[in-house]
């Protein structure tokens, strides 16, 4: 049997998982079904409240975006430019803005059984714990796999990433562009030793 470069053989059963910007599957059921009104009323007037204190050179609308599963919080707002966003992300790395935001909301909300991870940009996600990307990796446990491999760009802690890449079920592999997605694809799948 003929063995790629990396070891891989080719009759290994292998699923690989790509987190894609912008492609969000919603929990089946409504966040305010898990975590109740009274939760969800307090978490959204406390993060009016903060982000009322948040002063930014610009501040545009939908601040807090209600998702199926989850709560979208972004302090510059989503309707802001796409050059808005690139300020924004830049004031945001040295002035940690969303790191403070979700440190002061696990805080306040300490023992309530939300999660709280940052992605893309502007924003950050609120959910029940337990609705992160981990969920799919419990349907997946029958299938047989002999490794399931995950592909994500926020797999730092505090990542929207983090919690499936570094699940004990999963190879995790950090890319940041598509292109450098495929490149590593063809080099765990497609690259064959070369003969010398």
């Amino acid at each position: 049997e003929m063995q790629r470069s990396n070891g891989l053989s080719s009759d290994r059963n292998i699923l690989c998982l790509f987190d894609v910007d912008g492609t969000l599957t919603p929990p089946r059921e409504a966040i305010q079904n898990q975590i109740g009104e009274e939760l969800l009323q307090d978490l959204i007037n406390f993060c009016l409240s903060y982000m009322g204190l948040i002063k930014l050179p610009k501040k545009r609308g939908t601040f807090i975006e209600f998702r199926n599963g989850m709560i979208n919080i972004s302090p510059i707002g989503r309707s802001c430019t796409p050059e808005e966003r690139i300020e924004f992300s830049e004031i945001d790395k040295r002035e940690k803005i969303r790191e403070k935001f979700v440190a002061a909301l696990k805080e306040e909300f300490a023992g309530k059984g939300l999660r709280f991870t940052k992605g893309g940009l502007i924003s950050f996600d609120i959910f029940p714990e337990g609705w992160d990307k981990r969920l799919c990796l419990e349907l997946l446990q029958s299938e047989g796999l002999d490794a399931i491999y995950f592909f994500g760009n926020e797999t730092s802690d505090g990542g929207n990433d983090y919690e499936i890449f570094n699940d004990p079920r999963t190879i995790g592999f950090t890319v940041y562009c598509p292109e450098d997605t495929a490149r590593l694809c063809r080099e765990l799948f497609f690259d064959a030793p070369h003969e010398s």
